[in-house]
C-alpha cells in the first residue's frame, strides 16, 4: 500500500459522546522523548511540533495527552499547546488523571478523590483550555473506583470536563462507573502482541454498549512504554508483505478490525512513522487474515 494522500477519514469514524472522531486519532506519549515518560532522550522541539501539524494536516481529530507525558525538556500538552493554538475546530484532545510523576520522573503517590481538581486544572493550563473534551480516570490498582470517578462527574457538573472515560479497568469497573455518570470512552492496554481475556471481554461489552474502546500500546504490545522490539513474527509479516504494509500497519489494522468502536491512537515523534500510522486505516484485511490473528492474538505468540 502507498501512504500518499491517505488521511485519518480512512478509517471511518465514532463519536466520543457528541464528538464525531475519526478511529485513527494521535497519541502524545512520545512527542517529549525517544520513548515514553522519562526513558530514552528529550525529543527536538522542533521536530516534534511539525509532527503535531502534519498529524492535523492528515486529518487527525483526536489526540490523547496527559499532564504526566514528560520528558526531562519537554511536556505533551505544553507541546499541543504551542503547536496547535488556537485549536482548529472540530479537534477533541482527551487527557487522563489518576498518576501523578515527581518533577524528577519518578512516579509518586496516585491522586486521592479530593486532589482530581487539581489534576483536571493542570491540563486545563497547560492546554490552554477552559475545558477538557474528554476526561479519563486512569484506575491506580483500586478495587473501586467509584469515589475517584464520582468526584469526576462533579467537575463535569461543574463545566470542567465534557465527557468521561475510564482507563486500565475490568469490566466490573464499567458497570461500577456506568452507575455514576455516563462513560463515552475506556481505554486499557491492548493488541495483537498482548493477550488479555479480561480485556478481551472489555472490548466486547464496549461494543455491546456503544462505548468507544481506544487501546494503548496497540503497536509497542509487550513492550509498552519503551516501544515495539522492532521485529515482526512470521505471521504478521507475511500478511504485511501481501498488502505492501509494515508490520506496525498490520497490527494497526487488526485493531480496528476489532469492531466498528474500536480506535487507534498510536504515538510517534517520527513524521515518517505518523504518515505511516494514519495510512493504516485504510489497510483492510481479509476475513482469512483477520482470523489467523485472531489466533495469535488470542494464543499471545
Amino acid at each position: 500500500m502507498t501512504s500518499e494522500q491517505i488521511t485519518a477519514a480512512a478509517a471511518g469514524t465514532w463519536n466520543l459522546g457528541d464528538l464525531p472522531v475519526n478511529r485513527i486519532g494521535f497519541g502524545a506519549m512520545r512527542l517529549t522523548g525517544s520513548a515514553a515518560f522519562h526513558h530514552g532522550e528529550p525529543s527536538d522541539r522542533g521536530r516534534s511540533t511539525a509532527v503535531l501539524r502534519q498529524a492535523i494536516e492528515l486529518g487527525v481529530n483526536h489526540i490523547d495527552t496527559a499532564a504526566f507525558y514528560f520528558s526531562s525538556l519537554r511536556s505533551a500538552n505544553e507541546l499541543i499547546n504551542s503547536a496547535l493554538a488556537p485549536y482548529p475546530e472540530g479537534l477533541v484532545i482527551a487527557t487522563k488523571v489518576g498518576p501523578h510523576r515527581e518533577f524528577s520522573g519518578e512516579w509518586g503517590t496516585a491522586a486521592r478523590p479530593d486532589q482530581l481538581r487539581g489534576q483536571v486544572e493542570e491540563n486545563l493550563r497547560q492546554l490552554g483550555r477552559d475545558h477538557l473534551d474528554v476526561v479519563y480516570l486512569r484506575r491506580m490498582r483500586q478495587d473501586s473506583i467509584a469515589e475517584h470517578f464520582g468526584a469526576l462527574a462533579e467537575l463535569r457538573d461543574a463545566g470542567l470536563i465534557r465527557h468521561l472515560g475510564v482507563s486500565g479497568i475490568e469490566s466490573r469497573h464499567l458497570a461500577e462507573a456506568r452507575a455514576i455518570a455516563p462513560v463515552v470512552s475506556v481505554q486499557n492496554q491492548y493488541g495483537l502482541d498482548f493477550p488479555d481475556p479480561e480485556t478481551d471481554a472489555v472490548v466486547r461489552a464496549c461494543g455491546e454498549q456503544g462505548i468507544a474502546f481506544v487501546p494503548f500500546f496497540a503497536i509497542a504490545g509487550k513492550g509498552g512504554a519503551r516501544g515495539a522490539s522492532g521485529t515482526a513474527d512470521d505471521e504478521v509479516a507475511a500478511v504485511a508483505r501481501a498488502h505492501g504494509a509494515t508490520p506496525a500497519q498490520v497490527r494497526l489494522a487488526w485493531t480496528l478490525r476489532q469492531g466498528p468502536h474500536v480506535l487507534a491512537i498510536p504515538g510517534t515523534g517520527n513524521p515518517d512513522h505518523l504518515t505511516e500510522n494514519v495510512a493504516a486505516g485504510a489497510l483492510r484485511l481479509t476475513d482469512t487474515e483477520t482470523a489467523r490473528l485472531d489466533a495469535r492474538h488470542t494464543r499471545g505468540k
